[in-house]
């Protein structure tokens, strides 16, 4: 076990932010984790558990032990005629499963193609793209409980998903350690194809029958012409979560902004697009020195070199201002910020 002191966290966390942590280690497997839980020496420490790196803003550094999940691997659990469940380990690139699943034409997270993170984060956040959200193929995952150093499975229903929740990032944030996750996959996929970007592209390509390919494709298509690659610019994604309305405020809404863009959940119950709302209140694009507002995503705050969270959180604090001020809605973050 090698422990790191000061540690750079510049190149592990997507916004590009230069900070340090106090001590930093990798694992690779779940016994190296116990041991590290198990240690004297950082018992007392805040811990800090990071995946890809890809749901966080830093606007400090890191007084504690950050623990890099690199817990890979992947195994076929059980397959029939229609389905194959999947065990993944919690340190694996989670576009590179899609790809892996899509490859092999097992069909249900083809619309999560190039969300950027590790699998082990996917299910904190229920994360969810174009229609589809983790929780429609996933079936349980393993978690090291932090106190008791226990390995815990969480069923579908335990994890409590919502619309970008989950109860590890409510009730139980910080208590456990997410090792691997099951999902169940269609081998005989029904597609997902109801966002007009999607059906305009495969309309395009003139493709009447697609595959899961061609919807993974058409969405990686889509996500490289709207969202700036983190390679290149720094970036968490969208930062802020479509917030979910009741009629009578849409209604208000409508009356100022009959173009609002938004989408029924139920007869009083709709969710409108927070971009829609950033875009129209002039921020999209906006540039401030070294960081800002995407010009082509109003939902993605960058780090255009050297800015520090700070920055970047004081941006989002003045977007939430600005908005309540115009439409009455609160907006929430995506992103943790430590």
């Amino acid at each position: 076990m090698n422990v790191i002191e000061n540690y750079p966290l510049i190149k592990l966390n997507t916004f590009g932010i230069d900070v340090k942590a106090k001590y930093f280690t990798s694992i690779n497997t779940v016994n190296e984790l116990i041991e590290i839980k198990k240690s004297e020496k950082f018992k007392d420490h805040e811990l800090l558990i990071l995946g890809g790196g890809s749901n966080i803003l830093f606007t400090k550094d890191f007084n504690g032990l950050v623990i890099l999940n690199n817990i890979k691997g992947k195994e076929i659990v059980d397959q029939n005629d229609d389905s194959i469940i999947l065990k993944i380990g919690a340190g694996e690139n989670w576009h590179e499963l899609v790809m892996y699943c899509v490859d092999n034409g097992w069909g249900g997270i083809e619309n999560l193609s190039l969300i950027p993170g590790n699998t082990g984060t996917a299910p904190m956040q229920n994360i969810g793209a174009y229609g589809v959200e983790i929780k429609e193929t996933f079936v349980e995952l393993e978690a090291l409980e932090i106190s008791s150093g226990k390995i815990v499975k969480f069923s579908n229903s335990e994890c409590e998903f919502g619309y970008r929740e989950s109860v590890f990032k409510n009730k139980m944030k910080n208590k456990y350690i997410i090792l691997n996750i099951t999902l169940e996959l269609n081998k005989n996929p029904i597609l997902n194809i109801n966002y007009g970007d999607v059906k305009a592209i495969l309309e395009t390509k003139k493709i009447e029958t697609p595959t899961i390919k061609d919807v993974s494709n058409a969405i990686i298509s889509i996500r490289q012409r709207k969202l700036p690659d983190p390679k290149k610019i720094g970036n968490s994604g969208s930062f802020f979560k479509n917030p979910i309305i009741d009629i009578n405020l849409l209604k208000l809404i409508e009356g100022k902004y009959p173009n609002v863009v938004s989408y029924k959940i139920n007869e009083n119950k709709f969710k409108i697009a927070a971009g829609w709302m950033i875009e129209k209140a002039g921020w999209k694009g906006k540039k401030f020195n070294n960081f800002g507002v995407h010009e082509n995503q109003a939902l993605v705050l960058v780090n255009y070199g050297l800015a520090n969270g700070k920055e970047i959180f004081n941006l989002s604090e003045k977007i939430i201002l600005d908005i309540k001020e115009k439409f009455g809605i609160t907006l929430e973050r995506e992103v943790n910020i430590i």
